[in-house]
């Protein structure tokens, strides 16, 4: 814990943030003090410690322990009118946090941004006990989620600090907002907070690549100081200071198949990247080698392979199973078809063989409509499946040896109105930040079914969208043309859990993600739609995929059961 700053002797100050420590080197008495506190490092966790003197000498003295973090230390005088004002964003509020329930929220942002994870009693405790820790939040004002975080310390009352200092850590943004300029609202906020303290300066630290971060700062006003960062050698910052020799292949990776090179990595697995750019890689632990693309590995084999690969296969199997799948057809380009339609209503054209969602078109209504969307589909395959609309909700349900693992609500792109930029701009935007958060896996394309899903809500893209005013700009909840998801492990019906596993079992595939169209994730009704024999596990973050499919490959490497299990059902 912190230390008063009544108390005199305000020496080896020491702040646990929950994912790690902040070790202050100025309140050590030597660097020796200052080493052992990083040495008190837990597992797991990332320990930091700042304003030591000559840090670059005690590095050097201690090579094999510990190393210079590569981050900058920026720092804003608090004295002087700021250079750069950043805009609020309309629908969004900046608050203090009021319950354990934010700090839950907060640390699943960190888990989000792919930062080490929080202990979030510890968080809620400082927030409650200790005035010189600052938690602020940014709520959607129609929806409450937090979608935003950041942490301040105010140094003076933790440690009476002589330069009347301040810091921020831990800013993070929900990666899937359709709003800009949140980072910013953050950081003016935690300002405007220790100015009203009457700090003098605020800190930050941010790695030297980070080029988004570096920008909004220095447009703030922040300068450079020579102020050194000094982290111990763990697995959790290996790559910082010692990357390995395939480092530069690994770079190359999407972010599917780098989620599963990172965790074996962690577990002494060798990785040899085979195919960067295919995303395949070789694992090897003791005698076993295991070569995989993405979370698709030489354990699923060819005859699931050729089930999920042409949805009327899957479907079939499935449903010779006792699973429902909606009424559907190949389509056979005649009349048939449209008597389908006029059967049934509405209906999704989908290519029979296919991943990724192209080709799709959900919610024909008209023969025009469908001669356009089979002639759509034809161009990626031959055979095109006409299945039934089930309305509900896209659920994507993760199914690694027998076991749910993750479960996810998936949503089509939307854009908010701002009142001033058009949708186009907004869509242009919004595909800028999905694509920066998904390392370019995830874009919206401005085609033909993009505009018919904003004429069909009667607008054009050129057309400025109204204030707070929500548009879906595409039909389909596709990760890879720019839909969301939202994690709803813990909130899955049993059923639902034990449909997605008997699809799996029927299919016989030992990792997939399962595809349902539900009314509820917390009812018991569904549509089986298909089943992905490749699901991109990184979707699911912080839902411990990776460590499932690897424990899967390697179980002598699995550490601890993790995964989530449902209530049991009662079977009729």
């Amino acid at each position: 814990m912190a230390q008063d700053v009544d108390d005199a002797a305000a020496v080896g100050v020491v702040q646990d943030l929950g994912w790690g420590r902040l070790v202050f080197g100025q309140t050590c008495d030597d660097p020796e003090q200052f080493g052992n506190a990083l040495r008190a490092e837990a597992s797991g966790r990332r320990d930091i410690g700042m304003y030591l003197d000559a840090p670059h000498v005690f590095v050097a003295l201690h090579p094999q322990e510990f190393f210079i973090d590569p981050s900058f230390t920026y720092r804003i005088d608090l004295t002087k009118p700021l250079a750069y004002e950043p805009s609020s964003v309309p629908g969004l509020s900046v608050r203090p946090v009021r319950d354990v329930e934010d700090c839950a929220a907060i640390n699943q942002l960190y888990l989000q941004c792919r930062m080490v994870p929080a202990d979030v009693d510890l968080m809620w405790d400082n927030s409650q006990h200790q005035q010189h820790m600052v938690y602020l939040v940014v709520t959607d004002d129609e929806s409450g989620d937090v979608v935003g975080t950041v942490t301040g310390i105010d140094h003076v009352q933790l440690f009476g600090d002589e330069e009347n200092g301040s810091s921020l850590w831990c800013l993070a943004v929900d990666p899937t907002l359709s709003r800009p300029g949140v980072g910013g609202l953050l950081v003016r906020s935690l300002i405007d907070e220790f100015i009203q303290r009457g700090r003098a300066q605020m800190d930050l630290s941010v790695l030297h690549d980070n080029e988004g971060a570096i920008a909004l700062y220095e447009r703030m006003g922040f300068v450079r100081v020579p102020v050194l960062g000094v982290k111990r050698k763990n697995a959790i910052n290996e790559k910082l200071f010692a990357p390995a020799k395939s480092e530069e292949e690994l770079s190359q990776l999407n972010p599917y198949a780098r989620i599963i090179a990172d965790e074996a990595i962690m577990r002494g697995i060798a990785v040899h990247v085979l195919d960067a750019k295919g995303g395949y890689l070789k694992l090897t632990h003791g005698g076993t080698s295991v070569v995989t693309r993405e979370s698709l590995s030489e354990l699923t084999n060819a005859v699931a392979m050729s089930r999920c690969d042409d949805k009327r296969v899957a479907r079939r199997v499935v449903a010779e199973a006792g699973i429902r799948v909606p009424r559907g057809r190949t389509a056979t380009f005649d009349e048939q078809d449209h008597d389908f339609l006029a059967e049934v209503g509405s209906v999704v054209v989908k290519p029979a063989r296919g991943e990724q969602g192209a080709g799709i078109t959900v919610g024909v209504t008209s023969p025009a409509d469908l001669d356009r969307a089979l002639e759509l589909a034809a161009q990626h395959s031959p055979e095109v499946l006409i299945e039934e609309l089930c309305d509900g909700q896209d659920l994507r349900v993760v199914v690694i040896n027998g076991k749910v693992i993750a479960a996810a609500l998936r949503r089509p792109p939307e854009v908010v109105g701002s009142g001033d930029h058009t949708i186009r701009q907004l869509v242009e935007a919004q595909s800028r930040r999905r694509a920066a958060a998904t390392h370019g896996e995830s874009t919206i394309p401005i085609d033909g079914l993009t505009e018919d899903t904003v004429r069909e809500a009667g607008y054009e893209l050129d057309d400025v969208l109204p204030l707070n005013e929500h548009l879906t700009v595409r039909r389909t909840a596709n990760l890879h043309t720019g839909g969301t998801i939202r994690d709803v492990t813990d909130e899955l019906h049993p059923v639902l859990a034990k449909v997605a596993v008997d699809a799996a079992d029927a299919i016989g595939i030992p990792v997939t993600g399962i595809d349902l169209m539900v009314p509820s994730v917390s009812g018991e009704e569904y549509a089986f739609i298909e089943a992905n024999e490749r699901p991109g596990l990184a979707n699911h973050e912080p839902r411990p995929t990776a460590q499932a499919f690897v424990d899967f490959l390697f179980p002598r490497t699995a550490a601890t059961p993790w995964a989530w299990q449902p209530d049991p059902v009662e079977q009729d």
